[in-house]
């Protein structure tokens, strides 16, 4: 591979997208196939370019790139925040945003190069985006039901349209699912029938793990995938004045941070793992939320570990393998 030497920061929003290189200096395009070509063609070919994962307005450039064998990174928005923070940066516009990206670039070795989810992934992805959308709008009637069954207002036109509503939901809830399953069967079935087999991870949970981690691949370890999941424990403690509680970062995905929590309260019970890691807790005089939070941690480690072996749940079961 050609050496990289020529770091490009990439800031884009939704109709554009600002371009910085210590050659060019700041130039910008349009956020569609004509911007992409003009920009490609005004490229050194061991140029390496650096955006943010900004909700799904990179995509089709990375893929555009990707595609063209242009090497790319894909960040995490926090991690360009905390750098322009500690540079002392004050303003803040599209320029000084692609210029400190491409510094970010520069100054941080070792950038994995962006490789794109399967296709299927990226299709699970859209479809799992929907299903959380009807969840909450299932939540939200649900909610407007009780509301008015509270204030005496049991039957009527109000009431049936809003029954009717819930109904409507929750069939599009299954039939985005079922679909969503359907693909996860197809690409990863093996990967989807092991996890199942975790006591009380169901198939749904299995399901959205999958998608969120491209069945486990983009990980080194569980405690990363703890840590997307944003259930990693985080401590605000300095000298004697400041002493926070330790809590979960609850950064991420929080459907998939709550699907987990509801499963830990029946595999603290059931998995024989779980409940003995939450027994000894609880006994030690931990809470039971924090307890709780462990067992999630726990089934993330078993569920790593059961993608990593490729074999179901065993309860007897020893890895040989290393879990970081």
């Amino acid at each position: 591979m050609y050496k990289i030497n020529h770091f490009v920061g990439v800031d884009v929003s939704k109709d554009k997208f600002d371009v910085w290189d210590n050659n060019a200096g700041h130039r910008s395009f349009a956020n569609d196939s004509k911007g992409f070509r003009q920009f490609v063609k005004q490229l050194p070919v061991n140029s390496f370019c650096i955006m943010e994962a900004t909700a799904s307005y990179y995509q089709q450039l990375a893929m555009y790139l990707y595609e063209h064998h242009f090497e790319l990174a894909v960040v995490n928005p926090i991690s360009i925040k905390r750098f322009i923070q500690m540079k002392l940066q004050q303003n803040k516009t599209d320029k000084s945003d692609a210029r400190m990206i491409a510094l970010y670039g520069q100054e941080q070795p070792g950038l994995s190069p962006w490789i794109p989810a399967p296709d299927y992934i990226t299709k699970c992805k859209q479809l799992q985006r929907v299903i959380v959308i009807c969840l909450k709008q299932n939540t939200s009637l649900k909610n407007h039901i009780q509301s008015l069954e509270s204030r005496g207002v049991k039957s009527g036109v109000l009431i049936r349209s809003l029954k009717r509503q819930l109904k409507q939901v929750r069939q599009e809830i299954e039939l985005l699912e079922a679909e969503m399953q359907s693909l996860i069967h197809q690409y990863d079935g093996d990967l989807f029938v092991n996890l199942s087999s975790i006591p009380w991870i169901g198939k749904k949970t299995a399901a959205f793990l999958i998608v969120l981690t491209n069945g486990f691949r983009d990980f080194d370890n569980y405690r990363q995938v703890s840590s997307f999941c944003g259930l990693s424990p985080t401590e605000h403690s300095s000298g004697t004045s400041v002493k926070g509680r330790s809590r979960i970062s609850k950064r991420g995905n929080p459907y998939i941070r709550n699907q987990l929590f509801m499963c830990s309260f029946t595999a603290s019970q059931c998995n024989s793992q779980c409940r003995s890691l939450y027994q000894r807790l609880v006994n030690k005089g931990k809470s039971k939320k924090l307890a709780l939070i462990a067992v999630c941690n726990k089934l993330i480690k078993q569920a790593f570990s059961i993608a990593q072996s490729g074999l179901p749940y065993d309860p007897e079961y020893r890895s040989s393998i290393v879990v970081q």
